[in-house]
């Protein structure tokens, strides 16, 4: 019996979105930069695979904050390099 477990249910584990291109163009117009500069992710995270995101797919990741309420962070998706 094998049971699925989807790592987006646990507690500590941030909700993740991936966004959209006109919510990342307006993301990097705010910001004046390209998605190169962003944070990064790589494809093989858990959280990543499980809402389907693809090499190059911009991800917002929400977090509850304990001085700001709501905590929003921005990650490029990346391929692992091979070792």
């Amino acid at each position: 019996m094998s049971t699925k477990l989807n790592v987006l249910d646990h507690a500590m584990v941030p909700d993740h979105k991936i966004m959209s291109e006109e919510e990342v163009s307006e993301l990097l117009t705010l910001y004046n930069i390209t998605t190169e500069q962003l944070p990064k992710i790589y494809n093989d995270d858990p959280a990543v695979k499980t809402i389907g995101a693809e090499v190059d797919d911009v991800i917002k990741v929400i977090r509850a904050s304990h001085t700001a309420g709501r905590a929003e962070a921005f990650r490029l998706v990346i391929k692992r390099p091979k070792k």
